[in-house]
């Protein structure tokens, strides 16, 4: 992932201009999720600077769009490893094997949740649900990438694969 410059771009303000778009022209601050969304998707990580563009360009305090960054897992404050895996560790993926995964996972990588491995290839965070409890356990690579049924010999693929 790149580093977070803040500065957005001006194709990132278009897409943000179309979130906002969406709502009441009084309600600017309601497309937050989705600018930091796209900020983050073009920077890999939402730095502070770019987190205070992402304000001005709403119109907002920064402290609000600070406590929205803060307050949800899926939102990156710090530099990454090139691969993102968040596993999901509620209950019914929990119930289906995803702490065994994420213990495979940890033990595989030699990092813990919210860490990079020291070559920069990898970062495993745990996530919230993904809405696919009935394909458990489940990860999400990059926040763009659903993959499902996910055994210590799929986790063990999917590290080599992406390690090339």
């Amino acid at each position: 992932m790149s580093e977070a410059t803040g500065t957005l771009s001006a194709e990132a303000r278009v897409r943000i201009d179309r979130e906002v778009a969406k709502y009441p022209a009084d309600q600017k601050q309601s497309a937050v999720m989705a600018a930091l969304a796209i900020a983050q998707h073009e920077n890999g990580w939402l730095s502070t600077p770019l987190m205070d563009e992402v304000a001005t360009h709403l119109g907002m305090p920064s402290v609000a769009v600070y406590e929205v960054a803060t307050f949800y897992t899926m939102y990156d404050l710090k530099p990454l490893g090139r691969h993102k895996l968040c596993i999901c560790t509620n209950l019914p993926c929990a119930l289906s094997g995803a702490l065994e995964a994420a213990a495979h996972l940890k033990k595989k990588l030699g990092v813990g949740f919210g860490e990079t491995t020291a070559d920069g290839r990898f970062t495993l965070k745990e996530g919230e649900c993904f809405g696919a409890c009935g394909d458990s356990p489940v990860l999400l690579h990059n926040d763009r990438k659903m993959l499902i049924g996910m055994t210590p010999d799929k986790l063990d693929a999917l590290i080599a694969e992406l390690a090339k």
